[in-house]
């Protein structure tokens, strides 16, 4: 078996980075809007909107206290700036001195600290303005693909994704286990039906139990909202794409995982501690799932779609799969791949999959992808709790 490298970044605390961005990081919704204008002043910077940081209790707080220093952290980032308002319950403080820990540099900002908004906004320019300047002077080295955790993801799924991108998407995934890397297979909700596969290939009893216990969750989670979890999945894309029902979709997602043991099961936005295949327990919505993989570290994503999306992420680069060729024709703007050349017989599954890992190696080691060329950086956080 072949090796296979990558260029990229070492960081202080030994994971290796496939981007080098300054994080602008807003731990409230309130400072989203400057920590915005930062970007647009500084080049090299990059931020995000979302709506949480405050009025959170218990294990939902600690959730998103776990996503927002688990981005910062991500190995792509090379520092960050915190932008709190100050009387937030996620303190901007607590956020800093946890991403710290990682050994990279961090500046807190705080809105009523600094005097108001443009008092905050100069302060963390000038921050990041510095530390934009210190990143760059760093070059990419080489490493080997041991050293990536890649995230996977299906979204807006058809009823080609089981039989093209997502089997092809599982080829790379056993390609990257094999040689020693991590691949995170998430989506929990769109397991269901399939969990008993996957747990099937659990390294040990508890693991597989485990499986069962995170299904049984979710879908006690409908239950207890007196709904059925299955008239919001599949969506009306996925129906219209000629999914019919949530255990047909989930067998096509499942493919993603390919064929190695399932290692462990791991938190939202939770670090994996071993190699291999890695399951987080995450909702069905795209922006979530993808959130909370690269909270846990993953610096790169493969993201299969049938019916075509832009999603992206702010710190990592999300590499577009089309399931079908007439919607890769159609969104070529968006969609970094092909693979319904597979439907059509004009390629093996085998052939897309060592076309999609080429692709994962030329991207990590710094092409751009089309959902970083179009600044796609989208961000949500799994609330699991009421706002009070």
């Amino acid at each position: 078996m072949e090796t296979a490298q990558f260029w990229g970044y070492r960081r202080p605390d030994g994971r290796v980075g496939v981007r080098n961005h300054v994080l602008i990081l807003p731990t409230i919704v309130c400072a989203t809007q400057a920590a915005k204008q930062v970007t647009e002043l500084v080049h090299g910077t990059v931020s995000f909107i979302h709506q949480h940081g405050c009025a959170q209790v218990g294990a939902d707080y600690e959730q998103t206290f776990r996503t927002y220093v688990g981005t910062g952290t991500n190995p792509n980032v090379y520092g960050v700036v915190v932008m709190g308002l100050g009387c937030e319950t996620h303190q901007g403080r607590s956020v800093a001195q946890e991403i710290a820990k990682s050994g990279k540099p961090v500046e807190l900002v705080s809105i009523q600290d600094h005097g108001g908004t443009l008092g905050a906004v100069a302060e963390a320019a000038r921050i990041a303005a510095q530390m934009v300047q210190d990143a760059s002077a760093l070059v990419r080295e080489p490493f080997d693909i041991s050293e990536l955790i890649v995230g996977t993801e299906c979204g807006g799924s058809d009823a080609c994704s089981g039989l093209s991108a997502n089997p092809a998407v599982g080829y790379v995934s056993d390609m990257i286990v094999d040689r020693g890397g991590t691949a995170i297979l998430a989506e929990t909700t769109e397991l269901i039906g399939a969990e008993h596969l996957l747990a099937n290939r659990a390294v040990d009893d508890q693991v597989a139990k485990r499986v069962y216990e995170v299904i049984e969750a979710m879908e006690k989670r409908a239950i207890a909202m007196g709904v059925d979890i299955r008239t919001g999945n599949p969506s009306p894309g996925n129906r219209k794409g000629g999914l019919t029902t949530l255990e047909e979709k989930s067998l096509g997602a499942a493919a993603k995982a390919g064929t190695r043991p399932l290692q462990e099961l791991i938190h939202y936005a939770e670090r994996p501690t071993k190699k291999g295949l890695v399951w987080m327990d995450t909702p069905g919505h795209d922006i979530e799932q993808l959130t909370g993989m690269v909270a846990g570290g993953a610096q790169i994503v493969l993201f299969t779609s049938g019916r075509g999306t832009p999603t992206g992420s702010p710190i990592a680069p999300v590499i577009k799969i089309a399931t079908n060729t007439s919607m890769f024709e159609r969104m070529r703007e968006n969609m970094d791949i092909n693979a319904g050349t597979i439907i059509e017989g004009k390629e093996s599954l085998e052939s897309v999959g060592r076309r999609i890992f080429d692709e994962l190696l030329l991207t990590a080691s710094g092409k751009l992808t089309k959902s970083e060329i179009l600044k796609q950086h989208d961000f949500g956080i799994w609330r699991i709790g009421p706002t009070f």
